[in-house]
């Protein structure tokens, strides 16, 4: 990996992320593709075909010397080189050696010594026929063709053909003398059209069992050179569905550079053209919503239903970031001074990154990259290591909508590569979605290095149930609000504080409870699913018997649940505990997962004190029939999501996600106007234009109250008093005052110059304190001349 290191922006063309190939081909291929997409094309120097081949660039900044020598003294003159003679010896050097079965791919000199090919079509290879193509040279040939005939049939089916009929003398002479099969001739130009690809050229990645998760970087899926991986676990099974390797610091320096290099041309990229890989991101996610949501279930555990929310409440953002040309409008005011202007614009402000949660892993991923790119951003996402799947599906599909390389990469990892992110001096800004210590930990050591931050961290959102409320509909979203997803969201109502007691609620609670079924995601009829691992299940169960050891009335306890079929999966049934006090670590922590927590208070004030003391702010709800309650609520409590009668208050995209307290950490929250405003940066611009005549009488003018001086001290330029052929230039003593009368004159006759210039400074017009004034006269250099 030491070709990383010699990389300048100034060479535009980056060495192919290193990586591990099921077979040579595959390697040739991916390093040939990734070279064409840099600008540069990749040729074999050496091989042996079992063990190691060596790949270098075939240009460079070296002639090949097949001259003679030329003897000066017989006069002989050298030939002329043709223009278009090919240059070698370029340092790039790649090395892919078969190690233990797989093909390894690493970088041994990753710097060229030429400019990039600015478009591929420049190069020879471009010129090259494809297979199918060769087939119909040979047809035609043996029916009679000539050259010309032949490459205008081949143009009629392509019509971006690049091929002369020089080239197809050549394929025709290959033919004829043996030298060209049609198996062996491969065509750098990429194939035409949606063929479905054999196994030998299907990534090592997607034949691997279980599969492991590969590094997108530059707009490639290479799989990652790290010896250690992390198994994504089913929550309701225990099987491996697959691995996810921890990415190397090498391949995350090369996500840098990819998003870096990317990020010069996308941030010039109309808004338009932004907005239109926008519009078919979405569409494509609604053509794969039942794979997304099935991945979803298998990787995070939630039911099919709550998987397919995941996804839709993401696509919304995606819709919202179509319209960036309107959201991303800056401000103008005409004239704010004479024949002045001022305006302002947002531009993007480099690389973003993302760390994603396990809990929403489709949903949190697309409130950060939509609109990140869709400003001009260029983008490093994190995954879960448990869930990593639909960011992958995601990502390949925001290639499939037309996302250049690089603009999109994503690394995986844990403590390591968070570090990474939040020290390397490239990224700009982070966004984190998670626990409390982790983001705050983010919030600390990124804000330290002069990054922006957005941390949506912990929660304990409250539910305040007025007497009055209507007890059927409020029922049925506690329940629903507080077990759905297994309660393993941020917006999870976990505590609901019953003004007035609540004896008269917790029977028919406990009764709707106990009727949600809790079974596999995967399963039709399934409310509640899996938490997402053992450990997190042993964490719940800890918190739930901490709260009854402190005081707490289980009413219903779900630790015990046994799902048939799914005995190894990580259960838990509906929890519900009453006589919950704040002085308890079951309130004092987020639980994270299917537990309601009752509290009692005597009057709507103490509820909302109660809400108001908890560290957290994410969001609060009442219930109630009474509008002087609901008014009441909504201005004295401390939260920044506020529900009447709504028990989630997470806003559309159109309004951000407003968490507050020690919920949220940062300046500007996701999505709606913040979170376009995280990711632009304000740029004012004031402009003047105004009629500049050129002229033998020039007179550029200030006029006196658009120059003022604190002591109001005015300047104007006057063309009568310097006479320079014609043209004039004078300082009259009437323009320049100060606050004790003073002014200053420039006259014809004092100062003569061999052109009949003359400049003058006349005594009478800038007396001092002591009634002394200068006088400059032509003759005999200055003098002070005392004024009566």
């Amino acid at each position: 990996m030491d070709g990383y290191s010699e990389l300048t922006l100034a060479a535009q063309m980056l060495p192919p992320p290193p990586g591990s190939f099921i077979d040579r081909e595959e390697l040739i291929q991916h390093v040939g593709e990734f070279g064409i997409s840099q600008g540069y094309v990749v040729t074999i120097k050496q091989s042996k075909k079992d063990k190691v081949v060596i790949l270098g660039c075939d240009r460079g900044g070296v002639y090949r010397n097949r001259r003679k020598p030329v003897d000066e003294a017989s006069g002989e003159r050298a030939r002329k080189r043709k223009a278009g003679s090919r240059l070698t010896n370029c340092p790039f050097e790649l090395v892919g050696k078969k190690d233990d079965g797989l093909w390894v791919l690493s970088i041994k000199n990753g710097s060229h010594n030429h400019e990039a090919l600015k478009d591929i079509t420049e190069h020879p290879s471009a010129r090259r026929f494809t297979e199918k193509e060769v087939l119909l040279i040979k047809e035609m040939t043996e029916a009679g063709l000539k050259p010309r005939q032949i490459l205008k049939r081949l143009r009629q089916s392509n019509p971006e053909l690049l091929s002369t009929p020089k080239h197809v003398y050549n394929v025709k002479a290959k033919l004829r003398q043996g030298n060209l099969t049609v198996k062996r001739f491969k065509s750098l130009r990429p194939p035409e059209g949606n063929s479905n690809s054999s196994t030998t050229t299907e990534p090592s990645w997607r034949r691997r069992y279980p599969p492991r998760v590969p590094n997108l970087i530059g707009g490639r899926f290479v799989d990652s050179q790290s010896p250690t991986s992390i198994d994504v676990i089913n929550p309701a099974t225990q099987q491996v569905v697959s691995q996810v390797p921890l990415t190397t610091n090498e391949e995350f320096r090369a996500a840098v550079f990819a998003a870096k290099r990317a990020f010069s041309s996308w941030r010039i990229t109309p808004v338009t053209t932004r907005q239109r890989i926008m519009f078919k991101l979405q569409e494509l996610i609604r053509r794969d919503i039942d794979k997304i949501a099935q991945n979803i279930t298998t990787e995070q555990g939630k039911t099919l239903k709550d998987a397919f929310s995941d996804v839709l409440r993401g696509l919304e953002v995606v819709e919202h970031a179509c319209g960036m040309a309107t959201l991303q409008m800056g401000e103008f005011v005409s004239n704010v001074s004479n024949g002045i202007d001022s305006y302002s614009i947002r531009e993007p402000i480099g690389i973003c990154a993302g760390i994603c949660p396990f809990n929403f892993p489709a949903m949190v991923p697309l409130w950060m990259f939509p609109i990140a790119v869709t400003c001009g951003n260029t983008f490093i996402l994190k995954p879960s290591e448990k869930d990593p799947g639909p960011c992958m599906i995601l990502a390949e599909l925001a290639m499939e909508a037309g996302l250049p390389n690089g603009v999109l990469n994503i690394v995986h990892g844990t403590y390591d590569i968070v570090n990474a992110i939040c020290d390397d001096e490239d990224i700009k800004a982070v966004s984190f979605v998670g626990p409390d210590t982790a983001g705050s930990y983010i919030h600390a050591r990124a804000s330290a290095n002069g990054k922006r931050v957005q941390s949506n961290i912990g929660a304990k959102n409250h539910a305040i149930i007025m007497p009055d409320a209507c007890m059927g509909a409020t029922l049925d979203a506690l329940v629903a609000a507080g077990f759905g997803a297994a309660g393993q969201r941020c917006t999870a109502l976990s505590t609901v504080v019953f003004v007035g007691g609540s004896k008269s609620w917790e029977a028919k609670l406990v009764e709707r409870a106990k009727a949600l079924k809790v079974n596999a995601g995967t399963e039709p009829d399934a409310d509640l699913g899996p938490v997402i691992s053992k450990q997190a299940k042993e964490r719940i169960c800890r918190l739930i018997q901490l709260g009854i050891e402190s005081g707490a009335r289980p009413v219903l306890d779900g630790r015990q649940i046994v799902v048939p079929k799914y005995e190894l999966g990580n259960f838990i049934g509906p929890t519900i505990l009453c006589d919950v006090t704040d002085n308890m670590e079951c309130y004092k922590e987020e639980i994270i997962g299917p537990v309601l927590l009752c509290m009692q208070a005597d009057s709507l004030e103490e509820a909302i004190s109660i809400v108001n003391r908890n560290k957290y702010g994410n969001g609060a709800s009442i219930f109630t029939s009474s509008g002087a309650a609901a008014r009441k609520f909504q201005t004295a409590i401390e939260a920044g999501q506020v529900g009447i009668n709504v028990p989630v208050p997470a806003p559309l995209p159109f309004f951000s996600f407003t968490g507050s307290k020690a919920s949220f950490a940062g300046d500007l929250n996701f999505y709606g106007k913040a979170g376009l405003h995280f990711y632009t940066q304000i740029k004012t611009v004031t402009q003047q234009w105004r009629d500049f005549r050129s002229s033998d009488e020039v007179s550029p003018t200030l006029p006196p109250n658009d120059c003022p001086s604190s002591d109001s001290v005015s300047a104007a330029l006057q063309s009568r008093d310097f006479q320079s052929n014609g043209v004039s230039l004078a300082l009259p003593s009437r323009d320049f005052q100060s606050s004790d009368d003073a002014s200053l004159a420039l006259q014809l006759k004092d100062f003569q110059s061999n052109g009949g210039d003359s400049l003058a400074f006349q005594s009478n017009d800038f007396p001092n304190s002591e009634g002394m004034s200068p006088r400059m006269p032509t003759s005999d250099g200055s003098q002070w001349t005392q004024i009566a």
